[in-house]
């Protein structure tokens, strides 16, 4: 219970100091510039280098009503190829810990399996609208058999968005398959993440996102839909976005949490 109490208390701290620094946000960083940032953040295939660090705290998870709290490492670069296309490299590198997850009195921490996604966009944007496409690879590197699948998968990935006005809607989808490993079951699961987000002209930004998880050889679906208050501000020099909302989950997978806070710290480097 001592990690449940220590997560809980950093997940209300991350929470507060959101909630302080929207009061002095307008001061530290320019309207304009945040306004543009939080548009470009909206959209996962911008022409922005950000490094989110991603906290997910989650409650009465599976059977056994257990907690987990994953940190997700997200830094995403944008690469231009030349002077049409862009490639946005997006990697997941999960750090877990979790208790009464797997069984009574068990807690398991480590690294889980890295997902690493490739965008190739176009830069010219018309009435709006913009694409990517390219592969998601799933890497074994998990360092305890309970916070991964031990298999090495691939599988198409795409993203489609519209930009209009102050409102950025999409959704991201990809499909994977393993191929390799010596993990038990093999992965075949489908990925579907619809979202809309409203960026203000101070900088801040509402979301409502759902991410879902069918998982077709065990027949399994699951999903959560979050919504999220989010501020671009400053530290020093050093722009950031904060945000914070409640989770939602649904579906039949037995190792469902209940709900769950997310709450986000991403670094941006603006060219």
């Amino acid at each position: 219970m001592m990690i449940n109490k220590t997560m809980l208390k950093t997940c209300i701290a991350l929470l507060l100091i959101g909630l302080s620094l929207n009061a002095q946000a307008q001061d530290e960083a320019q309207g304009t510039s945040a306004e543009d940032l939080a548009k470009q953040l909206a959209n996962p295939v911008a022409s922005l280098i950000s490094v989110p660090f991603q906290n997910n705290f989650d409650f009465n998870v599976g059977p056994f009503e257990g907690f987990r709290y994953a940190l997700n490492i997200q830094p995403v670069i944008p690469i231009s190829l030349n002077e049409k296309w862009n490639m946005i490299s997006r990697t997941i590198i999960p750090v877990i810990s979790q208790s009464d997850v797997t069984g009574i009195g068990n807690n398991d921490t480590g690294l889980g399996d890295i997902a690493q996604s490739i965008f190739f966009s176009p830069k010219e944007v018309k009435n709006g609208l913009v694409w990517g496409v390219g592969p998601v690879l799933l890497l074994p590197t998990a360092t305890n058999d309970v916070l991964g699948v031990n298999k090495w998968g691939v599988g198409p990935n795409g993203l489609v968005l519209k930009l209009h006005g102050q409102w950025t809607y999409g959704a991201l989808v990809n499909h994977i398959w393993s191929y390799a490993g010596s993990g038990l079951n093999d992965v075949n699961a489908s990925f579907f993440q619809p979202f809309a987000t409203y960026a203000t002209k101070t900088g801040a930004s509402y979301t409502i996102a759902s991410e879902n998880t069918q998982d077709w050889d065990n027949d399994f679906f699951g999903g959560f839909t979050g919504i999220y208050y989010a501020k671009v501000t400053k530290f020093g020099k050093q722009m950031v976005q904060l945000s914070a909302g409640p989770k939602v989950y649904y579906g039949n997978n037995p190792f469902n949490p209940d709900w769950g806070v997310r709450a986000n710290i991403i670094l941006l480097f603006p060219k």
